[in-house]
C-alpha cells in the first residue's frame, strides 16, 4: 500500500472512530422548534434513529411535553426545556441539560422561527425586531452553544427558506433574516475546521406547516403547491428526512451548503 493510500485509510479510519466514539450510549440530539410543525417531526424522525432527544421550546409546553413523551413510550428517550433562543442564559441551560440527562450533545437542529409577512414599505419595524430577535440573534446563540458544545462526528443543522431565492413578496423580513443565516452557516463550517463536525442549513419550500398554511386561503395554497413539479405542498416529514441524513454518518460529507429541499421550484 502506498503512503498515500495509508494516510487515506488512516483519515477514513480515523473519521470513523469519531462517529462511533460514543456508540456505547445514544447520540445526543437538541431540537430547537422541537413542539410543533418540522421541529416535531425532526423529534420524532432522530429518536427513531436512536438519538436521545431535548425537545427545546418556548411557549408550547404541552405540545413540547407531548413530543417528549411520544418518543419515550416508543421506548426512546426524550425531555422538553424551556429556552427562548434569542436568550443566552437559557439556551446556555438547555445545553446544559442535555450534558447533564443524557452526557454531551452530538447533533443541533435549529428549527425554532418567526415568521411575519407585510410588504417593505408597510412593515412594522417592532415586528422586524421581533423576527430578527428570534432568527437572527437565536441563530448566533444557538450557534455560539454549538460551535462550544457539540462533540466530535456531530453537526449543527440550521433552517433557511427557499424564499430567499423565490423572492415572494410580502416576506421580505423573513427572507432577510434567513439570508442571514445562510451566510452564518457557510462562515459557521470553515470556523469549525478540524472539529470533525458539519454546518449545514435546509431551505424548505413551501411546506404544510401551521406556521405556513396561517392566513392564506385555499386559492393561495393551491397556487403555490402547483408550483413544484412534484406538484403538492411538502410535508413536515419530508424535511424531517433530509435534517436526519444531515446529522447521521451518511451525511457526514456535506458540509457548508444550503439544501434546497423544495420539490423542484427553483
Amino acid at each position: 500500500m502506498s503512503s498515500q493510500e495509508t494516510a487515506s485509510s488512516q483519515e477514513t479510519s480515523a473519521s470513523r472512530s469519531a462517529l462511533n466514539h460514543h456508540a456505547d450510549q445514544p447520540r445526543v440530539a437538541i431540537v430547537t422548534g422541537g413542539s410543533r410543525g418540522i421541529g416535531r417531526e425532526t423529534v420524532s424522525r432522530l429518536a427513531a434513529d436512536g438519538f436521545a432527544v431535548v425537545v427545546g421550546y418556548a411557549g408550547n409546553r404541552d405540545l413540547a411535553e407531548a413530543a417528549a413523551k411520544e418518543v419515550t413510550a416508543a421506548g426512546g428517550r426524550a425531555i422538553a426545556v424551556q429556552a427562548d433562543v434569542a436568550d443566552e442564559q437559557q439556551v446556555a441551560t438547555l445545553f446544559d441539560t442535555a450534558e447533564s440527562e443524557f452526557g454531551g450533545v452530538d447533533v443541533v437542529v435549529h428549527a425554532a422561527g418567526r415568521l411575519y409577512l407585510a410588504p417593505v414599505a408597510d412593515l412594522d419595524l417592532a415586528e422586524l425586531d421581533a423576527v430578527h430577535r428570534t432568527n437572527i440573534r437565536g441563530s448566533f446563540v444557538v450557534a455560539q452553544q454549538s460551535a462550544r458544545k457539540i462533540r466530535s462526528g456531530g453537526a449543527m443543522v440550521a433552517f433557511s427558506t427557499s424564499v430567499v431565492s423565490l423572492a415572494f413578496p410580502g416576506y421580505g423580513a423573513y427572507s432577510a433574516s434567513k439570508g442571514a443565516i445562510e451566510a452564518l452557516t457557510m462562515i459557521l463550517a470553515r470556523e469549525l475546521r478540524g472539529r470533525d463536525v458539519t454546518v449545514n442549513a435546509v431551505a424548505p419550500g413551501p411546506t404544510a406547516t401551521d406556521l405556513f398554511l396561517d392566513g392564506k386561503d385555499e386559492e393561495t395554497i393551491a397556487r403555490l403547491a402547483a408550483q413544484s413539479p412534484l406538484e403538492r405542498l411538502g410535508t413536515p416529514a419530508d424535511i424531517a428526512e433530509v435534517v436526519a441524513f444531515l446529522a447521521s454518518p451518511a451525511g457526514h460529507w456535506v458540509n457548508g451548503q444550503v439544501i434546497r429541499a423544495n420539490g423542484g421550484i427553483i
